[in-house]
């Protein structure tokens, strides 16, 4: 077996007592097979990975998943509970955070007298260090986020709908290798800039006020997250005081976060800043979270995260400041945690862009 995530899974399973674990989560399959179907389930002892799976998949599952034996199932549970009696497994464990407890029953009940040992997280924290090609997918996916912010700047008109713009981006990135967009694109306007995640709506874009953009594209399994505020029109004062202070916030941010740094010291960095200009009410949501398989994962860079940053980290950094009534801005980066510091792998503009009507 020379696959480096089941050794780490295993080196993990060893610490922690485990015999096997029975893997149902997609993305947590995914990450450990390489498989892209849209049913299977992976089980890994300290000798074995099995990747099950139905019909469908015989001649799909085997060539991306070179490292696993590929067994057909037809009754899941039936299958598996051959497995672990051939393997004399006596305690299996499970993924609490994705088995329901209809499922966890139907395990209990089909696979007695196997004890059933609840976990969390065990994948999930193996996922928070990226691998040399995970991230030179990300930064494939970073990539045309940028482009998409580039490409959009034209769109943006007064008389355009704010789903009008946010289906155009999404087009962009799936014409240009998206599977999809990495979550509902946001594109906020007017007053409406000032929900955080205020997904495009049929608001119709005017003139002399905030657009706030948030996105990404769902790049061969990896995501991308930004955010870019703009202005339509001409900026007022208030405009432009809330948008310098949250671009100091994030550039001072940036400038400081670094490896052995808690996700709660990473927050406050900006946060700070937002706070002594007044705006601390603010500034809701936490600094950012990790990102990668999934666009909300492990570690977080929240007031209570204990989670220390360590190479290999993906992470958003995206303060913002919400006004209700009158707009808010938020502006993200992706970046990575690296030995020395970070490695910002978004790099679409932070200038405060004001566009002509």
């Amino acid at each position: 077996m020379s696959n480096a995530r089941v050794l780490r899974l295993r080196k993990e399973m060893e610490q922690r007592g485990l015999e096997a674990i029975w893997v149902a989560s997609d993305i947590n399959r995914r990450y450990l097979t390489g498989f892209t179907g849209s049913s299977g389930y992976v089980l890994i002892t300290h000798d074995r990975a099995i990747l099950l799976t139905d019909f469908r998949y015989m001649t799909q599952a085997p060539e991306q998943s070179p490292d696993f034996e590929v067994i057909e199932h037809a009754k899941v549970t039936d299958t598996l509970k051959t497995l672990l009696q051939e393997l004399r497994i006596s305690r299996l464990a499970f993924e609490q955070d994705h088995v329901t407890f209809a499922a966890y029953s139907n395990y209990a009940e089909e696979l007695a007298p196997i004890e059933l040992i609840p976990t969390s997280g065990l994948i999930e924290d193996l996922r928070m260090i990226k691998d040399e090609d995970e991230l030179r997918i990300m930064r494939d996916a970073a990539s045309l986020a940028d482009r998409t912010f580039s490409h959009i700047l034209n769109y943006l008109k007064p008389g355009v709908s704010e789903k009008d713009i946010a289906l155009e981006m999404e087009y962009f990135m799936r014409k240009h290798g998206a599977t999809s967009s990495s979550f509902d694109t946001i594109v906020a306007s007017g007053e409406r800039s000032a929900l955080p995640h205020g997904v495009a709506s049929e608001r119709i874009i005017q003139g002399n006020e905030f657009i706030k953009l948030d996105f990404g594209a769902y790049f061969q399994g990896y995501c991308s997250d930004i955010t870019r505020t703009v202005v339509l029109g001409t900026p007022t004062d208030k405009h432009k005081e809330i948008y310098n202070i949250v671009l100091e916030s994030q550039l001072y941010a940036l400038e400081h976060i670094r490896p052995g740094m808690t996700g709660r010291e990473a927050d406050a960095l900006a946060r700070d800043i937002i706070t002594r200009y007044g705006y601390g009410p603010n500034f809701g949501h936490s600094l950012g979270h990790g990102l990668g398989m999934e666009v909300h994962e492990r570690p977080g860079l929240s007031k209570a995260s204990d989670t220390v940053l360590t190479p290999g980290m993906t992470v958003t950094v995206e303060p913002g400041i919400y006004v209700p009534g009158f707009g808010g801005v938020r502006i993200e980066d992706d970046i990575v945690i690296t030995e020395n510091g970070i490695e910002i792998i978004t790099q679409s503009t932070k200038d405060l862009l004001v566009l002509e009507m």
